[in-house]
């Protein structure tokens, strides 16, 4: 089975992945600090919980944001699992799109990999929003091309600014309001909250319009990140919700090398 494995900024995702299909994933938080040893630690228990062993990994498959991370993903797959890792857009996983911008060295791994994995799913021209540390806006012809996107704040940073810069603002968890919540809040709580939830929703279907209309034919919207629900529940700016699209991706790279040998 190949263990793929997603580092981003804000979680690390594992994932088990049997011909296409993803047996299970974990998450832990991302920490460049962390070493190989104290991801087999973690792995091998959670690996014996859900009936798996070390064994059964024949293939490792990383792609990350986090460059400081990757030299401790890479040795966890060679000294723990015995297997040459592959990094998604080096080498022999280089990306199998073209990515039409103009700085392709900058493209994030994980926004090719969506690209990848929602091209394989969706034909036609696709907008990818993914819902992670930052709010991503990433545009794919029908010809799986990267044509580029936008880069948003995500809600959690946003929040986060704006509680750390008003000393009387609490905390509050980010969660979708009630169907009758009034969009003119009476405490500070409920005003945080329509301004944090109903303004990001309409930072989403304004910038969506926009692209929309820049693109000027049929387009199709997918939704992937842990938030991607949230947003769902008031919005009908999506067209698909793909949680693990990322995951995929990695998994469909991987099949594509696994073809050519």
């Amino acid at each position: 089975m190949l263990l793929a494995v997603d580092a981003g900024n804000t979680n690390v995702v594992f994932a088990l992945v049997d011909g296409g299909e993803i047996k299970t994933r974990w998450r832990i938080a991302s920490d460049p600090r962390r070493t190989a040893d104290e991801y087999a630690v973690w792995l091998y228990q959670l690996l014996e919980i859900e009936g798996f062993t070390k064994a059964d990994v024949d293939a490792v498959m990383i792609g990350t944001v986090v460059p400081r991370a990757l030299h401790n993903l890479e040795v966890l797959a060679s000294k723990y699992f015995g297997v040459e890792p592959m990094v998604a857009g080096r080498g022999r996983a280089g990306w199998p799109i073209q990515l039409d911008v103009d700085e392709p060295h900058s493209v994030g791994a994980d926004r090719a990999l969506n690209i990848i994995a929602a091209h394989a799913k969706y034909p036609g021209d696709i907008i990818i929003v993914d819902f992670g540390t930052a709010t991503t806006f990433d545009v794919g012809d029908a010809g799986g091309a990267y044509k580029g996107g936008i880069i948003a704040p995500g809600i959690n940073l946003s929040l986060d600014a704006l509680v750390n810069a008003a000393a009387k603002l609490p905390r509050i968890a980010i969660a979708a309001p009630d169907g009758n919540m009034s969009v003119i809040g009476r405490t500070t709580e409920s005003q945080m909250l329509v301004g944090i939830y109903w303004g990001y929703v309409a930072m989403i279907e304004g910038l969506l319009d926009r692209v929309k209309a820049q693109i000027a034919q049929p387009v199709k919207v997918i939704a992937t990140g842990g938030l991607a629900n949230l947003f769902d529940k008031h919005s009908d700016a999506f067209d698909a919700i793909e949680p693990d699209l990322t995951v995929q991706g990695l998994s469909l790279l991987h099949q594509r090398i696994a073809n050519q040998t």
